[in-house]
Parts: structure tokens; sequence; C-alpha cells
């Protein structure tokens, strides 16, 4: 991935675990079926639909899971 594709990782804390894109905060015009994507392997997962970059914070302990 890129530099300026890193910098542009929406950032994941443990409070938005299950990750799923879209997200709440997705803007309307930019909406795609729902997909669930699994961040807690790697660290950081990019959507099939989008391309939006999702980076776990780190140290960042999953809630409720």
């Amino acid at each position: 991935m890129s530099e300026l594709k890193e910098l542009n990782a929406v950032m994941i804390h443990g409070n938005d675990l299950p990750l799923h894109c879209p997200t709440k905060d997705t803007p309307s015009w930019n909406y795609h079926p729902r997909v669930f994507l699994d961040v807690l392997e790697t660290g950081v997962v990019r959507c099939p639909y989008c391309g939006t970059i999702y980076r776990l914070i780190p140290g960042t302990e999953p809630h409720g899971h």
C-alpha cells in the first residue's frame, strides 16, 4: 500500500468492532452492500467494495468479544 493511502486509513477502536463497511459515518453517496471485515488478525484490512483501508489502533482491545 502506498504511503498516501496509509495516511488516509480509518483508525479503528475496540468500540468499533465488529468492523463493517460502510460504517455509520460513511456518507450516503458512498454506500455499498455491508461487508464485515476482520481487522483483528492483521491490524489492517481493505474493503473489497470501496477500497477503504481500516487500521486497528495499536494496543486496542476488542470490547464485548
